[in-house]
C-alpha cells in the first residue's frame, strides 16, 4: 500500500464534538437578492479536544467529497452529498455521518423557495460561542463567518432545497 492508502483512518464521531447549524439570509453580492445561508460548525468540545475535532471534521468532509478551502460546488450542476429539506420554519440538513435540524427565519425560507438552493458552508474552525440555545448577535455571526480563517477552513456548496409540499 502507498502512504495515501494508509492515511485514511477511522472517523471517531466523539471527536467531532457538538455540531451546530445556523441559518441566515443575506444579500448576494452577485445579484443583490437575498441568499439563504446555512452554516455547520463544531463547538470544539469533542472528546479529544478542539484540534482532534478539526482533524475529524477535515476527514468527514474529505470522505464526503466536500473540499475544504476549495472551490464552490454547485449542486445544480453536479451531485453533492448534502441535502436540505425546508419545511414549517425549519431546515433539515443531511450528509454522511450527520443529520441536523435548525429553525430558520421567514426571510430565509422565502429566499430558499425563490432561489431553490442554499449556500451551505461547513467550517472546520470551532466556534464555542455559537452554542445551541445561545442567542448569536448579527455582529458576532458576521465576525465569525466573515473571518478569513473561517472561510478558508470551510467547504462551500450550493445545495438544492426540497420540501414535503408539491
Amino acid at each position: 500500500m502507498t502512504s495515501t492508502e494508509t492515511a485514511e483512518t477511522h472517523l471517531d464521531p466523539a471527536h467531532l464534538g457538538t455540531i451546530t447549524v445556523i441559518a441566515w439570509a443575506g444579500e448576494n453580492v452577485e445579484d443583490g437578492r437575498d441568499m439563504p445561508f446555512l452554516l455547520a460548525y463544531s463547538l470544539g468540545d469533542g472528546a479529544a479536544g478542539p484540534e482532534a475535532g478539526q482533524q475529524a471534521l477535515h476527514q468527514l468532509l474529505a470522505t464526503s467529497g466536500l473540499p475544504v478551502g476549495g472551490r464552490m460546488l454547485n449542486g445544480a450542476r453536479a451531485s453533492v452529498p448534502v441535502s436540505v429539506l425546508v419545511e414549517a420554519g425549519s431546515a433539515s440538513l443531511t450528509m454522511a455521518h450527520l443529520s441536523a435540524q435548525c429553525l430558520v427565519p421567514e426571510e430565509w425560507s422565502q429566499a430558499a423557495q425563490k432561489r431553490g438552493q442554499v449556500h451551505f458552508m461547513f467550517t472546520t474552525r470551532p466556534w464555542p460561542q455559537g452554542a445551541p440555545g445561545v442567542v448569536v448577535s448579527e455582529e458576532d455571526l458576521k465576525s465569525f463567518v466573515g473571518d478569513e480563517d473561517t472561510i478558508t477552513a470551510a467547504a462551500h456548496c450550493l445545495v438544492p432545497v426540497s420540501s414535503l409540499r408539491k
